[in-house]
C-alpha cells in the first residue's frame, strides 16, 4: 500500500515516498545554475516542489510521467504546501500500483454513465434523440467519456471529471429550463452532453493529465464539432435548422470570443448551457480551493489566478471568537481589511513564513518569496478560458 499519500502530508514535515512527476520544467537561480521545478501528485492531490541543490546531478534522470521517489522537508509559502526536495530518484512502474496516483471520481464512472443514458432516454425530440444514442452507443467514444478529466486541471481534473462535470450540468439544466419560459430543454440537454466532447481527445490521461497533439492544434470546441458532423452524416433527416443550432451551442460555449469560442451565444438555450458551464466550473474551483487550503490558519485562501482573488472560509470565519480567533484553527485568523492580492502576493490569511532557496544563490523565478506571478497567474486564466 502507498504512503504517504499527498493529502496526508503536514507542514514541517520531513517526507519521504514516492509520487508522479506531472510537470517538469529546468530554471535558473541568479547565479546561472539549475535548479527543477516540479508538480508532484498522486490519487489525492498535486504539490508544488522544488528542488535547489545538486539539481545538475537529477537532472536527466527522469522525465514528466515517471514515477519518483523523493526526500524533503514540506514548508507552507504563500498559504500553500510547497517541497523542498534534497534527494530524487527514478522508480520502475513494476514497482508501483498505478491506481495510487492518479485522481479519480468519487462517484462510479459506469453509474454516471447509466444515468447520462436515462437523461438522453427522457428526450422527446425523436431527432437529437437519434443523434444522442448514436454518438454514445460508439463503445471508443462512451468509454472515453466516462474516462477523460474535464480540464487538465483547473475543474473536475481527474478520471470521470467529464461526465461528472456533465451530470451537474444535466441537474442545473432542468431546473433553468423550468424557471425560464420559452426554453427548450432536449435543445438545452443536447447541448450539455456534447459541448465538451471534444475533451476526449483534446486531453491526455493515460500517465497523468495533459495535453494531445490534436488538442493543442485544434482545441476540443473544434474537435467536438468534428465528431457531432460525423456522427450527423448517418442521419441524412436531422433538420438542418436544429443542426447548426446544436453546433452553434458547442462553438460559442465559452460564451466571449477572447476566452476560446469562434462564436457568442446568439440564442436563450446557447446563452443558459454557457452560463451554467461558468457556474459549475467556477464552484469546482472554489471547493477545491477551499478543500485544500482547509488545514492552513487564517480565514482566507491563497490567491487562485484562475478566480482572480483569494477565497473565504466561512466556516473559520464564523468560528472566530470575539478576540478573533479561529475556534477550529490555531494561529490568528484575520479579518478581511483589504483589498485582494495580485497573483503570486502573500493573501490575507497567511500566517506561516515562507520558505526560501539557499541563501547562496536566490534563483530569478517566482517561485521564491515576495516575487509576482503574474506569468503563472496569466497561464492559468489561459488554461480556465481554454478548460471550461
Amino acid at each position: 500500500m502507498k504512503t504517504p499519500y499527498l493529502r496526508d502530508l503536514e507542514p514541517n514535515q520531513l517526507v519521504q515516498g514516492i509520487f508522479l512527476v506531472q510537470h517538469k520544467e529546468v530554471r535558473q537561480k541568479k547565479s546561472g545554475e539549475p535548479y527543477l521545478s516540479l508538480t508532484l501528485g498522486d490519487r489525492t492531490g498535486e504539490l508544488d516542489a522544488k528542488m535547489w541543490d545538486n539539481a545538475q546531478e537529477a537532472l536527466d534522470t527522469f522525465e514528466r510521467e515517471d514515477f519518483v521517489r523523493v526526500k524533503g522537508l514540506l514548508q507552507i509559502f504563500q498559504n500553500r504546501r510547497q517541497l523542498t526536495i534534497h534527494k530524487i530518484q527514478p522508480v520502475p512502474e513494476s514497482e508501483i500500483d498505478v491506481a495510487d496516483y492518479f485522481p479519480a471520481s468519487s462517484r462510479d464512472r459506469d453509474e454516471m454513465f447509466a444515468e447520462l443514458r436515462s437523461w438522453i432516454g427522457s428526450m422527446s425530440n425523436p431527432h437529437l434523440r437519434a443523434l444522442m444514442e448514436a454518438i454514445f452507443a460508439d463503445e471508443a467514444i462512451a468509454l472515453a467519456y466516462r474516462t477523460a478529466p474535464a480540464a487538465k486541471s483547473v475543474h473536475h481534473a481527474w478520471l470521470g471529471g467529464l461526465i461528472e462535470h456533465v451530470i451537474s450540468l444535466c441537474h442545473l439544466a432542468k431546473f433553468a429550463a423550468a424557471h425560464y419560459q420559452g426554453i427548450d430543454f432536449d435543445l438545452l440537454l443536447a447541448g450539455v452532453l456534447l459541448h465538451d466532447i471534444g475533451k476526449i481527445s483534446e486531453l491526455s490521461y493515460a500517465r497523468g493529465f495533459s495535453y494531445t497533439t490534436a488538442g493543442q492544434l485544434l482545441g476540443h470546441i473544434t474537435i467536438g464539432v468534428n465528431m457531432v458532423q460525423e456522427k450527423l452524416r448517418d442521419l441524412p433527416d436531422f433538420p438542418p435548422e436544429l443542426r447548426d443550432m446544436l453546433l452553434h451551442m458547442i462553438l460559442s460555449h465559452h460564451g466571449e470570443l477572447t476566452f476560446g469560442s469562434p462564436k457568442v451565444p446568439v440564442f436563450p438555450e446557447a446563452m443558459l448551457l454557457h452560463q451554467l458551464d461558468n457556474l459549475d466550473s467556477k464552484m469546482e474551483c472554489m471547493r477545491g480551493l477551499l478543500e485544500r487550503d482547509a488545514q492552513f490558519s487564517g480565514v482566507w485562501t491563497g490567491y487562485s489566478a484562475p478566480l482572480e482573488r483569494s477565497i473565504l472560509n466561512k466556516r473559520k470565519y464564523l468560528a472566530m471568537d470575539l478576540s478573533g480567533v479561529s475556534s477550529g484553527a490555531s494561529g490568528t485568523a484575520s479579518r478581511p481589511a483589504s483589498p485582494q492580492p495580485a497573483p503570486g502576493q502573500s493573501s490575507p490569511g497567511q500566517t506561516q513564513p515562507a520558505p526560501s532557496p539557499p541563501a547562496k544563490s536566490k534563483p530569478v523565478s517566482s517561485d521564491r518569496p515576495a516575487s509576482s506571478n503574474s506569468v503563472l497567474g496569466s497561464k492559468l486564466q489561459d488554461a480556465l478560458r481554454r478548460d471550461g
